[in-house]
């Protein structure tokens, strides 16, 4: 019976440790493998691109790092994104979107709304707290909790922005010296509405501005791009994007579907975004919209983001491809309509972090691009919608 104990005893210990060593290294190690850097040698940075770049307001429509478990105080040695990064790239606006589903099997062709769920799974592995593992609502509001953690821990270098004062502190703050980066909160679809159009008012609260309407499966709001079929926006979704024009929020077409897209171009005349993506010109591929879509999208007054990442880039994911692809785009839609849209911390392998941001300044001014586009390219066009959109 002795030598029972001790065997059942050795069993649970191994078992314990099992457990512990799954819920303590098995996330890290796939963030690791989801948002790998390349190893590069370092880019060329000029001093007039290094001048320039200091100068100017730089802003990123997208990124995901909220989904994972690191500290984003900290400077991390893994992922794409983090205060200390941002600072060290002299970004100045960065947009956390929070990620509340993603089906299993993950493609850009198709994907059922029914597919196992890799979100729940990774809430449950990075031990989110148990109302985050069965309320796509409540993952929005915990990454946004995590977000307003980070300003807590970093009072005098980030702050979220939530209205149109925020912003303009920012920025005044920006150019007197200070190096602060602002926090921009948003949702990657908004399933986490769980058909509810009230649970608006719990999103919008949490600090969250920028509305995605889809992600990679089709929902109560419409079609994605990625869904199982172009459909337009249902009778909710179209509730949902008259409430977004009506608030201090940034309507975000990324993921979904072209109807949807046409959809909301027809019933709404604010400014709109493609948050991360690139242009069919350039990389012909179902990711990018089609290039008369996005000039539609431009003349709202919109911006389009640039991505970084291979399957909209087409492979030369370094600064000097990303940097061809942004003058790609300029003669599509125009330079007043460009911006930056990383997909950072979005499960893509990229070949740079946000610190290496100077980088692509010295890439778009090698590639012949002036010094006023630039600045329009890497930060003014954000920050004009963002003007017309914060309210407060």
């Amino acid at each position: 019976m002795r030598i029972i104990k001790i065997i059942m005893a050795g069993l649970l210990t191994v078992i314990v440790l099992g457990v512990f060593g799954f819920f303590a290294f098995a996330p890290a190690y796939v963030e690791k493998s989801r948002n790998a850097v390349a190893m590069h040698e370092p880019y060329p940075v000029s001093d007039d691109a290094r001048a320039l770049h200091v100068q100017m307001i730089v802003g990123d429509w997208h990124a995901d790092p909220l989904l994972w478990n690191r500290d984003l105080a900290e400077r991390g040695d893994y992922g794409q994104v983090d205060i200390p990064r941002l600072i060290e790239g002299g970004v100045a606006l960065q947009v956390f979107t929070a990620v509340t589903k993603s089906p299993a099997g993950q493609n850009y062709d198709s994907n059922s709304a029914e597919a196992f769920d890799n979100i729940t799974a990774l809430a449950i592995g990075q031990l989110w707290p148990i109302r985050t593992w069965n309320s796509l609502l409540e993952r929005a509001l915990y990454q946004a909790e995590k977000l307003h953690r980070v300003e807590a821990a970093l009072p005098d270098t980030f702050r979220i922005i939530k209205s149109r004062s925020d912003l303009e502190a920012l920025v005044a703050d920006r150019a007197a010296g200070k190096e602060v980066v602002g926090g921009i909160l948003g949702i990657e679809g908004a399933h986490p509405l769980e058909e509810d159009l009230a649970n608006l008012d719990l999103i919008e609260a949490a600090g969250h501005r920028v509305i995605g309407l889809h992600h990679f499966f089709d929902n109560a709001l419409g079609g994605s791009l990625h869904g199982e079929g172009d459909q337009g926006l249902t009778d909710f979704g179209r509730a949902v994007v008259s409430e977004v024009a009506n608030r201090g929020m940034v309507l975000d077409l990324a993921h979904s579907s072209p109807q949807v897209a046409r959809d909301v171009l027809e019933m709404t005349d604010i400014p709109l975004v493609v948050s991360h993506t690139g242009v069919r010109a350039h990389c012909d591929v179902k990711r990018n919209f089609p290039d008369d879509l996005m000039q539609d999208i431009a003349a709202t007054g919109g911006v389009i983001g640039m991505g970084y990442w291979d399957e909209v880039a087409c492979g030369d994911i370094r600064p000097e491809g990303i940097a061809k692809m942004i003058l790609k785009a300029i003669e599509v839609v125009g330079v007043d309509h460009v911006s930056l849209g990383s997909d950072f911390d979005g499960s893509v392998a990229t070949a740079f972090d946000t610190s290496e941001m100077p980088a692509l300044t010295h890439a778009l001014l090698d590639a012949g691009l002036s010094e006023a586009d630039i600045r329009k390219v890497m930060g003014e066009n954000m920050l004009r919608v963002l003007r017309a959109r914060l309210k407060g």
